[in-house]
């Protein structure tokens, strides 16, 4: 009943910056949390960004500094402005949002991913 959808992806140079987006929509009394991850080849999933609901966000140590999540909250849309990109940074990215689509009930969703590669 709750779709992410993304946006942004693309192939960029090191050194240069793209801005990804995800909108939920369908059957959502809140979300209590969004946020981006990131799978490289070979590698495990893993956390680069996360906001909840309030100010606070979370970063990975590789990103901090160069990556900035935000929501608008109005719009159900986090984003992810990624600065300084570097070829290490080349992965699907995902977005994430923790929904409640009941009084009760909190479901985990998650976008279908969108390539960002990195260039030397």
């Amino acid at each position: 009943q709750v779709q992410l959808v993304e946006s942004g992806g693309g192939l960029v140079q090191a050194g240069g910056s793209l801005t990804l987006s995800c909108t939920a929509s369908g059957t959502i009394f809140s979300i209590n949390a969004m946020g981006w991850y990131r799978q490289a080849p070979g590698k495990q999933r893993e956390l680069v960004a996360r906001v909840p609901s309030g100010v606070s966000t979370n970063y990975a140590d590789s990103v901090k500094g160069r990556f900035t999540i935000s929501r608008d909250y109005a719009k159900n849309t986090v984003y992810l402005q990624m600065n300084s990109l570097k070829p290490e940074d080349t992965a699907v990215y995902y977005c994430y949002a923790a929904v409640r689509v009941l009084p009760t009930r909190q479901n985990d969703y998650w976008g279908q991913g969108t390539q960002v590669t990195v260039s030397s």
